[in-house]
């Protein structure tokens, strides 16, 4: 049921006043309109919810329900974890994410052949902790013809590039509608718990299908929030504006992969890898490829977006929105907000040229906190000079770009909280945000990259009421103060509150007087 009439409280004496899902007042607690439903703080911290800015919805709820790897510390412990989850659920598909090599004592990744051993003849896909290569089983391999002569193709079952992502059109094609549904609404579950009113489905013909996305937008309009924001990465030239019209999304980009990623030597780099001399990654797209998209897009007032992660083609991107800013002039494309995602590497110069097209810098902080620092991944990858520039989310924030933090998940958790403290507590001295630029960027800063309204995502009068309720007994200043992680007890999102989830994943409780 819709609240159309509540006030809600917090611990400090304020009170935000509801009327048809929009704030419509806001001031003391004492001084609020008596009539209709209130809801108490008790001691809790009212925000406005967490929007993420950058999630795989299906991908999150199978690894949540399924084969989660992250945890696996060597080659054995993942087979290990591997032939019991397979023995668990004897049919079907061999679903998990999360391996990580680098740190494993065997000094090798999984192979088919480990598969193999563990699996038998069913199919099985194991997305790397990056998703951007996976080890897959024979039989998998045996449902992709042809795959054997796409780039990225290795004959042990590791797959990155094209390969990669025709084997996992595949594997995801292979779940059934029930246990895509579930996995979904798992997903939308553990973003409930955790105060995120708001999820940016970053979908595409390499990620997830149409029916895919479709099914999820269906689902979320069932139910109190979250709410979905759809983005389809496919280049116009190829239909993407098409989808995109007939889905109703926010635009037409998101993770279209211009690169890869650093952990599986695919980010597409102007000087080669440091660990792998032979290779500097791959861009995969020409820039006239690009040039046409951006113009497509802005010309019809749709936001483009691209995944770009390494230093070329960030810079390729860049070069082809100068086309259609040359082209169109700057007003055009500024009213698009353009997105940039991932963004890992970029200088003064682009961050320069972001800022004057009023581009939008859609960042991953928990990537800096997992992979950062002097002895991470990104020192292995690039050496310790580039790494001390990889995602400068202090100085996008200070050259006045606008950020909106995520998690990619499931390449990382859904952990607002962690991220907004990632973002703050950066792995490079001095590049990291203030706290309140920081969560700002995870509230407000995800609507402002969907190109709403100046105050939506905020606790201001016309905003959306979309609203969190924390266990907390302190103000916001001294959480952020203390990189604290309080639980939520109760999301609004349009005014609506979200239920408790059958699984128990939502800590919170709907008051009594909202049932």
């Amino acid at each position: 049921m819709l609240v159309r009439d509540v006030t809600v409280g917090d611990r400090r004496g304020w009170a935000v006043r509801v009327v048809d899902r929009r704030i419509a007042w806001l001031g003391p607690a004492a001084a609020a309109p008596a009539d209709g439903h209130v809801v108490a703080g008790e001691g809790a911290l009212l925000t406005p919810a967490f929007v993420d800015a950058h999630v795989h919805a299906t991908a999150t709820g199978l690894a949540l329900t399924g084969l989660d790897l992250h945890s696996s510390s060597s080659l054995r412990d993942a087979v290990t974890a591997v032939a019991d989850h397979a023995a668990a659920a004897p049919s079907g598909i061999v679903l998990g994410t999360g391996w990580d090599e680098t740190g494993w004592p065997e000094g090798r990744a999984l192979t088919r052949h480990d598969l193999d051993a563990v699996v038998g003849d069913r199919p099985a896909y194991l997305a790397r902790v990056d998703v951007h290569s996976a080890a897959v089983s024979t039989a998998l391999l045996d449902r992709v013809p042809g795959v054997a002569a796409l780039p990225g193709f290795a004959p042990d079952g590791q797959l990155r590039l094209d390969a990669h992502h025709a084997v996992r059109r595949a594997a995801y094609g292979a779940v059934d509608p029930g246990q895509r549904r579930a996995a979904q609404r798992a997903a939308l579950e553990a973003a409930a718990a955790l105060g995120i009113g708001t999820v940016h489905e970053m979908a595409g013909p390499e990620v997830s299908g149409v029916d895919d996305l479709a099914g999820l937008l269906a689902l979320a309009g069932e139910q109190p929030g979250p709410r979905v924001v759809g983005y389809w990465g496919e280049l116009a030239e190829r239909g993407g504006l098409d989808v995109v019209r007939e889905l109703g999304l926010a635009g037409a980009g998101g993770d279209l992969f211009c690169d890869g990623a650093f952990g599986s030597h695919t980010a597409a780099l102007s000087a080669p890898y440091d660990d792998r001399p032979g290779t500097a990654g791959a861009l995969r797209f020409d820039t006239g490829q690009l040039v046409e998209h951006v113009r497509a897009c802005t010309a019809a007032g749709v936001q483009a977006g691209f995944h770009v992660i390494g230093d070329a083609a960030v810079g390729q991107v860049l070069s082809a929105v100068g086309a259609v800013v040359e082209e169109l002039g700057p007003d055009a494309v500024r009213a698009c907000r353009h997105r940039l995602e991932h963004v890992e590497m970029a200088d003064g110069a682009a961050i320069d040229r972001m800022r004057r097209w009023g581009m939008v810098a859609s960042v991953q902080p928990a990537f800096d906190a997992a992979w950062g620092g002097g002895g991470g991944m990104y020192v292995e990858r690039l050496g310790a000079a580039r790494t001390a520039g990889c995602n400068p989310f202090g100085a996008f924030a200070d050259a006045g770009v606008a950020l909106a933090l995520g998690s990619d998940a499931p390449v990382t958790p859904l952990d607002p909280w962690g991220g907004v403290h990632a973002a703050v507590d950066h792995r490079t001295p001095g590049a990291g945000m203030r706290p309140c630029d920081a969560f700002d960027a995870a509230t407000r800063g995800g609507w402002h990259a969907v190109r709403a309204g100046h105050r939506d995502g905020s606790l201001a009068v016309g905003a959306p009421a979309d609203l969190a309720l924390w266990a907390t007994t302190e103000p916001l200043s001294a959480v952020l103060a203390a990189r604290a992680t309080p639980s939520c007890r109760l999301l609004l999102v349009a005014g609506e509150p979200r239920p408790p989830s059958p699984s128990g994943r939502h800590r919170g409780r709907v008051p009594e007087e909202l049932r």
